[in-house]
């Protein structure tokens, strides 16, 4: 089912990839999926998936198409679904469109499909490839995919700090170490996450909002998510007036005052109680945000709970601003992490991407050795 490739094939992949991408923030938690149909060297029908529930993008190209569909090549990111779901199986409506091809990017790890939507189509005697552009179709679906494979979203830590690792004052005071190209840009990373997730001691100190506030409307409120051992957060926290659901993750063996959870609630929070004692296992409140859809959970928290999660091997991707200022060494550390004796003991990541945002910069890391 793979093979040599045309460039056209490669162009019209692209624009497939260019067609999904109009879904990043909106599709959640289904994957985000470009489709492109076309005849010989001519595209006849454009789609792409726009959110749970609603026609997939292969739906809406065919459509797009209409007759010419027939004896073309559709061209989807993704594996065709050969599953009913919210909607029926794409695999039926490209063999009743009488395409003569599939080409795809990357193979759905959905359990439901996995193999079964190309096994489908060839048994129609549709021709079938896959593998180009795999590694793009990937990077605009990490959450889907290890959500799928492993049950846990993909974990992507933010923080922003002065050249000399210092995140705020020592009295607390952060707003704002970086400029607003950086602060915007946190919000777009906000706008495609499933979930905001932070610490108990973030909540009480900086009483934040954890909301997407742009210039133009948001489609899709993420959920926020506070780890909170022991039950502290406040019901009058500013986050519970902003949209989007509030889940409040407990461990199951602390105690918390009598009545938190109760009043908790009325604010309209889900209480999740977590496994551990005196804290919550971070592992085990991940793999409950992927029984409950979350693709990707971006962290914005302290040095104490991002230092955790970095040593329990849970960050599969680090977005750093780097502000450049200074702060001193009484101010706030960037991560709690563990004394080193050695050098060479130190954790390492690996700089996928930098970008300049006014007279901040972006760094993206993936660790290499934690």
């Amino acid at each position: 089912m793979t093979g040599a490739f045309t460039a056209f094939d490669a162009h019209a992949m692209r624009r497939a990839l260019e067609l999904a991408e109009r879904g990043l923030e909106t599709t959640d938690p289904n994957p985000r999926v470009g489709c492109v149909i076309a005849r010989g060297e001519t595209i006849v029908g454009e789609g792409w998936h726009e959110r749970a529930g609603e026609a997939h993008a292969e739906v809406v190209a065919l459509r797009a198409a209409g007759a010419q569909a027939a004896g073309a090549t559709a061209y989807v990111t993704l594996e065709p679904c050969c599953h009913h779901g919210r909607t029926p199986p794409c695999t039926d409506a490209l063999i009743a469109s009488r395409v003569a091809r599939v080409v795809f990017a990357l193979r759905d790890p959905n359990p439901h499909v996995n193999g079964g939507g190309a096994d489908r189509l060839a048994a129609a005697g549709i021709e079938v490839a896959h593998g180009l552009l795999e590694a793009e179709a990937l990077a605009q679906n990490p959450g889907f995919v290890k959500r799928m494979r492993t049950g846990r979203p993909w974990v992507r830590l933010k923080s922003a700090a002065s050249l000399d690792g210092r995140t705020a004052l020592a009295s607390g005071a952060s707003r704002w170490i970086t400029g607003e190209a950086a602060r915007a840009d946190v919000h777009a990373w906000r706008a495609r996450s499933s979930a905001v997730l932070t610490g108990i001691g973030t909540l009480l100190a900086d009483d934040p909002r954890l909301d997407v506030r742009r210039t133009h409307p948001v489609q899709r409120a993420p959920a926020r998510v506070i780890i909170d051992s022991r039950l502290r957060s406040p019901p009058t926290a500013r986050l519970f007036d902003a949209p989007g659901a509030v889940i409040v993750m407990h461990a199951a063996d602390a105690v918390a005052a009598p009545g938190a959870a109760g009043a908790l609630a009325e604010r309209g929070a889900r209480i999740e109680a977590i496994h551990g004692a005196p804290r919550v296992d971070l592992a085990a409140a991940l793999h409950r945000l992927g029984e409950l859809a979350m693709n990707e959970v971006l962290v914005e928290a302290g040095p104490t709970l991002a230092g955790a999660l970095l040593e329990a091997g849970l960050v599969d991707e680090w977005l750093h601003y780097l502000s450049p200022t200074l702060l001193g060494p009484a101010a706030r550390p960037l991560a709690a992490w563990p004394a080193l004796e050695r050098l060479d003991a130190a954790p390492r990541f690996a700089i996928t991407g930098i970008e300049a945002l006014g007279n901040d910069l972006r760094l993206r890391l993936t660790p290499e050795r934690l």
